[in-house]
């Protein structure tokens, strides 16, 4: 019941306000259901389709057109496009969203929530009240202590996993009833065997949730209300004004892109202009994963994204200047530990990334043969048919 209590504190007024479909809805899609009687509906965030939610839409519309299939998706996304090539969309959060969510058979998305409404549906399908089919395909792979993807705060049906280590935490430890949590590989991984790498070094920090809350506009970050003085900005700003971003630069003929999270999108301004050294990646200008799979190299800091540059075999740096703040106020450790991984070196000094990088320029970014060894143990799927076993599970489920 506590853990009620702490959900109703994040409802937000917007999505009470929509309760007015709830009614509507639930009368309108029991006639829905009569023509549609096996619907399924994909999503990720409202925003976008380019992760395990859209490769997973694309395998279905390509190898089972007769699967009746359909993606919610903002139609101002800079994604609908692209997505709704493949097959129908609806408007996510639209009323017709409702209706179809509530007749569809499968509920598919690499979002916990992957619904219309996170608040109502919530409590609907966390508290029993609404049973349904919900498949978590997963946003990357997990390597924390993350108690909000517990079953008891979730109740999902499947829980697919990207790696053999990870599958083995979260059947242990989250609390899953047997055979809900199914190691298949992440449906994205299909998409990372064509790689077409270039003397690219990409740089993507993850968010920190609590700078994160734009509720709470008032709310003040270590002494100010504005986010671009918080020390995660300042430290970032830092590294990617440094002079050695320029001087490998010219030395090694490489680029630098930095790609900033979704949440720190919209500071761009504050930002430093591009140059021919390092470029600031908008994320409405570039695919995150066609990104990756050009570049040979990527820093980052706790961002899971660090496991597709592992997956194919690329080296990974780690600038970590807040750990012990992170690991308090964000995510506690699980069973993947950056102090002892062959992975990639955990820094907590800027100097140490940047002699990190030019060591790997100079060995034409060689992994050892440790790296090697750990990758084939870590992703014992290692195929093109990441999609078809998350097809098969859904299928049978």
């Amino acid at each position: 019941m506590s853990h009620f209590f702490k959900q109703l504190k994040r409802v937000k007024l917007n999505e009470i306000m929509q309760a007015w479909k709830l009614p509507i809805a639930l009368i309108c899609s029991l006639f829905y259901r009569l023509h549609h009687k096996d619907l399924w509906i994909v999503c990720e965030d409202k925003n976008e389709a380019r992760d395990n939610g859209y490769w997973f839409f694309k395998y279905v519309r390509e190898n089972h057109p007769n699967q009746e299939c359909v993606y919610a998706i903002l139609k101002e996304s800079p994604d609908f496009k692209q997505v709704s090539r493949w097959g129908a969309t609806v408007e996510f959060g639209s009323l017709k969203h409702w209706i179809m969510y509530f007749a569809s058979t499968k509920k598919i998305s690499s979002q916990k929530s992957g619904n219309p409404n996170a608040a109502i549906f919530y409590f609907l399908e966390v508290y029993g009240i609404f049973k349904d089919k919900r498949i978590f395909l997963q946003h990357g792979v997990i390597k924390d202590d993350l108690k909000w993807l517990y079953y008891n705060v979730t109740k999902i049906n499947r829980f697919i996993c990207g790696a053999y280590p990870e599958w083995m935490y979260v059947n242990t430890v989250y609390g899953y009833p047997k055979g809900n949590v199914c190691y298949t590989g992440l449906c994205r991984f299909d998409g990372l065997h064509d790689i077409r790498t270039e003397r690219l070094i990409l740089i993507m920090p993850t968010w920190r949730e609590w700078i994160a809350d734009e509720d709470e506009r008032l709310k003040e970050y270590e002494g100010t209300t504005e986010i671009p003085r918080t020390t995660y900005f300042l430290s970032w700003i830092d590294f990617i004004k440094d002079i050695h971003i320029r001087e490998l630069s010219k030395k090694y003929n490489v680029k630098f892109i930095f790609f900033p999270h979704r949440n720190m999108q919209k500071y761009m301004k504050y930002f430093p202009v591009s140059d021919k050294y390092i470029e600031i990646a908008c994320a409405n200008d570039y695919n995150v994963q066609e990104l990756l799979k050009k570049a040979s190299m990527l820093v980052t800091d706790y961002s899971s994204v660090f496991f597709d540059m592992v997956y194919m075999k690329k080296p990974v740096s780690f600038y970590q200047f807040d750990y012990e703040r992170f690991r308090a106020g964000q995510y506690s450790e699980g069973y993947f530990h950056y102090d002892n991984t062959v992975f990639g070196k955990s820094h907590r000094k800027k100097e140490d990334v940047f002699s990190d990088i030019e060591r790997f320029i100079c060995s034409k970014f060689k992994v050892s043969n440790s790296y090697i060894k750990a990758h084939n143990d870590f992703f014992r799927l290692y195929d093109t048919d990441n999609c078809k076993r998350v097809y098969d599970i859904v299928k049978n489920l």
